[in-house]
């Protein structure tokens, strides 16, 4: 009985190492098609894939006050629905004054110090300081208001379409052109 037990122990595991050898040269099979597949690609992921030096940045839409910059990455934010993410470049003291937007506004500090504050007037010395690597989403209609404290750059994302509704209409940048 021990001897039988013995044999069924060694074939399972033969079995498992035999499996695991099968597993291991489909997955290295795997990655190679994968890896030919993607060079084929090459052009159209990179449309995909940006580094900090491929980021298209161009003068910010009259959404915000001039003087930003900014790139979209992904979607389109003027679209009537899809998700949209983009970046925004702002120098030191930029301002953008209090307003709301319809839909949800996700924000990422890239880099630089951003300072937020909620509410209908631009109140300096209310202000949440986020350095880099801070997140906050706002909720539909939430009132508030933004400045870079040195050279900052966020990200935003959410559904399209983007819109900013500025509380005090003198504020509103599209109203300037």
């Amino acid at each position: 009985m021990k001897k039988l037990v013995l044999t069924v122990t060694v074939l399972a595991l033969g079995s498992l190492g035999f499996a695991a050898t099968l597993w291991a040269n489909a997955r290295e099979e795997a990655m190679v098609a994968m890896s030919q597949t993607s060079a084929a690609q090459t052009t159209d992921h990179q449309r995909h894939v940006f580094t900090p030096d491929t980021i298209p940045w161009g003068p910010a839409p009259p959404i915000v006050p001039p003087g930003a910059q900014f790139a979209v990455l992904e979607g389109d934010p003027t679209a009537s629905s899809g998700d949209y993410t983009i970046r925004l470049k702002m120098p030191d003291g930029y301002r953008i004054p209090p307003h709301f937007h319809p839909l949800r506004e996700n924000v990422t500090v890239i880099s630089g110090t951003f300072k937020v504050g909620m509410g209908d007037v631009f109140e300096k010395n209310k202000m949440t300081t986020l350095p880099a690597g801070s997140f906050a989403f706002l909720d539909p209609d939430m009132h508030h208001f933004a400045m870079a404290h040195g050279e900052v750059i966020v990200q935003v994302h959410g559904m399209s379409p983007l819109q900013f509704n500025y509380i005090n209409p003198q504020d509103d940048p599209s109203r300037n052109k």
